[in-house]
């Protein structure tokens, strides 16, 4: 698959030592394995090759795969979420844990905590003390993906709708194009969002890397409010 292709994938992660599915994209796998979310939108992800958006045991099996093709592979730590690092292992008080969780209620043994901006997992409380697990939860494991390339976007127009969506996660976007001049018009939601100053240059640059646009103009439309009569 060449560098810059926009493809949907479909795949199934297994802790490769214990085959336990730690996440899918296919509602048939997790109802299977027993991870069903009734919350969770089971599709393809979206993705770009070589792009750096994924682990790069991942991003390296991308670039010599085919289309409709399945495949079944490992990944070791170093190329996926590392070793564990014993340094990432914290022990505190217990008052500084209570102190910096919103609600102490909540804590248990598993439990994701933030401490002085750092996200970790609760490992152990007792006598006073607490133990936190910075490392990733993932780091030292051996992964296996079974996965499918099932769509590789090639219409100019849908893989500027899908980075839209995949920048912003919204899909109510209109586009236009004047050669390779392309014209976005927002939504009037979006003027509202804090995030959209700083991802609309990011956008810009992915736009430009893997459509081929020129000039890009986004267009603000605000429409007037109406009244209603009693």
């Amino acid at each position: 698959m060449e560098a810059g292709s926009i493809v949907h994938i479909d795949y199934d992660l297994f802790n490769a030592s214990n085959d336990k599915l730690i996440e899918t994209t296919k509602e048939d796998s997790a109802k299977e394995h027993e991870i069903h979310d009734e919350t969770k939108t089971y599709i393809p992800m979206i993705t770009i090759v070589g792009d750096g958006r994924l682990i790069p045991g991942f991003e390296e099996h991308l670039t010599e795969a085919k289309v409709n093709e399945e495949y079944k592979f490992e990944i070791e730590p170093e190329k996926a979420y590392g070793e564990r690092d014993a340094n990432q292992i914290d022990t505190i008080s217990q008052n500084v844990l209570l102190r910096s969780v919103r609600d102490p209620n909540t804590l248990g043994i598993g439990s994701p905590v933030e401490i002085g901006g750092k996200t970790g997992i609760l490992q152990f409380m007792s006598a006073g003390r607490a133990r936190i697990d910075y490392n990733h939860p993932l780091a030292g494991v051996t992964l296996r993906y079974n996965y499918e390339i099932v769509k590789v976007v090639e219409d100019r127009e849908e893989k500027i709708q899908t980075l839209l969506n995949m920048n912003t996660g919204k899909d109510d976007f209109e586009i236009s194009f004047d050669g390779d001049d392309l014209t976005i018009t927002l939504s009037e939601e979006m003027a509202y969002d804090q995030n959209w100053a700083y991802a609309k240059f990011a956008l810009v640059r992915t736009l430009r890397d893997h459509v081929g646009v020129s000039k890009v103009i986004f267009r603000e439309v605000h429409e007037p409010r109406q009244i209603e009569e009693e």
